[in-house]
């Protein structure tokens, strides 16, 4: 039903990825698929560091609440993106919409001081080692990593207010496969200034804050690292490093493309395009990369396979028993 300009919105029309019919079902097959794949990638990560002794670490405690991140934030656009490829109304609930919102830039944010969290433990192993213990004790990590939850999901909570506060009373139709910040204040019929403003502020202040933390760490550590003699020193010192190097390159890069820049239709369309790589591809190589280029992400995932196998042959002539 067409709407007037003096009707107040109560729901939301997500546009999705495309409008073209014959394409929904491929686009619900592939992504169900990939998001199977990344909750089985992180759940197993999740699992495997919880069953494995020697990897009750701070490092791995920080991988442990990446991933977490990773499946939480995944799932909050997922489940309804997959149900819209194969439904005709498309709508979600202003209440909805809300909360989708909130989670995403809360999380978003956590995940970036979470990978600045892990950066600065890299930097104490490497750089302090013989005061490791002692630096990054059991109250320093667990502080360190509730921090970003802290701080991600207040200001993830004042960026949503502020965009829920604006006057939606033209459009319902978001140009987007969830309910993002950009293609929202294109909608509102009200004064958009001050979310604009502050959306930037946020986006600068925290993509620099946390990436200049990952920065001065990897400085301190390859000047460390440049210090030490034998090749094999160096290559072991930086391989601790290699996974989280990649997967900070591949989770800053495409947002340094997206949020510091005023919303037109132009970059709505671009930031529909580099969402799908963050809120999908990310996640999904997230445990990829850290288990295949991780010597004890490996081995422990040796070890628990093998366990199980054995169980499973000792388990066989048992029940095979009269």
């Amino acid at each position: 039903m067409p709407r007037t300009n003096d009707s107040v919105v109560t729901e939301f029309i997500l546009l999705g990825l495309t409008e073209r019919p014959e394409l929904q079902p491929l686009l619900f097959v592939l992504f169900l698929l990939v998001y199977l794949v990344t909750v089985l990638g992180n759940l197993g990560m999740i699992v495997l560091i919880r069953l494995d002794c020697r990897l009750h670490k701070p490092m791995y405690f920080f991988l442990t609440n990446l991933a977490f991140v990773d499946l939480c934030y995944t799932s909050n656009a997922t489940p309804q993106m997959l149900i819209n490829f194969l439904s005709e109304q498309k709508t979600i609930t202003f209440a909805g919409c809300f909360t989708q919102c909130y989670i995403f830039i809360a999380l978003l944010l956590t995940e970036f001081y979470m990978l600045a969290a892990m950066a600065y433990d890299r930097y104490v192993a490497i750089c302090n080692p013989l005061r490791y213990s002692v630096k990054m004790s059991r109250r320093v990590y667990i502080c360190l990593a509730t921090f970003p939850y802290v701080y991600g999901f207040s200001d993830g909570l004042f960026q949503a207010i502020l965009t829920f506060r604006l006057t939606f009373c033209g459009s319902n139709v978001i140009n987007h496969f969830y309910c993002a910040d950009p293609p929202l204040i294109r909608l509102s019929c009200s004064d958009t200034y001050v979310k604009e403003h502050a959306m930037l502020i946020s986006a600068s202040f925290n993509l620099s804050s946390s990436l200049t933390i990952i920065l001065l760490s990897y400085a301190f550590i390859i000047a460390a690292v440049l210090q030490i003699k034998s090749a094999e020193g160096r290559h072991k010192a930086f391989s601790t490093c290699g996974s989280h190097m990649l997967a900070v390159t591949l989770f800053y890069g495409t947002l340094f493309c997206m949020y510091v820049r005023p919303p037109t239709d132009k970059t709505v369309e671009e930031s529909k395009m580099i969402a799908i790589f963050y809120t999908f591809a990310n996640p999904v190589l997230n445990p990829l990369i850290y288990s295949l280029r991780n010597k004890d992400v490996k081995r422990a995932l040796n070890t628990v396979l093998r366990r199980n196998v054995v169980t499973k042959m000792a388990v066989t002539p048992l029940a095979n028993k009269p």
